[in-house]
């Protein structure tokens, strides 16, 4: 994962998921809400959860939360996430969120960093091992 608040997108890397904005996801100054963030970064980190459990997740912890710079409407989002951490029940990943603004100009800002832990569960909604990595 990228580190620092380049001009880029992280190269090599596939986006887990890409949003934008509306006025809606907004305050009265044009500032997207922290809450409607925090829910993008759980859907993101929760993908690359989800296929390492083979199965369903639920969030058990944000580990860290950093919002690094402001979202506005109209950005275009983009989620980077992985996983950082495998327990025998637990996963721990790491999102990061940049912005593309003024996509004619082509600024891009890392906007957001975030740690989840996610629990597998099974059908009963309980904790369940993880499966081996297949060979």
């Amino acid at each position: 994962m990228a580190t620092s608040d380049s001009n880029s997108l992280p190269a090599g890397k596939i986006p887990q998921l890409r949003m934008m904005p509306m006025p809606a996801d907004a305050n009265v100054y044009g500032d997207v809400f922290g809450g409607w963030i925090m829910a993008q970064v759980d859907i993101a980190g929760s993908l690359p959860a989800t296929r390492r459990a083979n199965g369903r997740v639920a969030t058990i912890a944000v580990n860290s939360f950093l919002f690094k710079h402001p979202v506005f409407v109209g950005d275009l989002l983009s989620f980077y996430a992985e996983v950082i951490k495998v327990g025998n029940t637990s996963i721990t990943v790491n999102v990061e969120v940049f912005a593309e603004r003024n996509r004619l100009e082509a600024e891009t800002v890392k906007v957001t960093e975030a740690t989840l832990t996610y629990v597998a569960t099974g059908p009963d909604r309980k904790p369940r091992q993880l499966p081996p990595l297949p060979d």
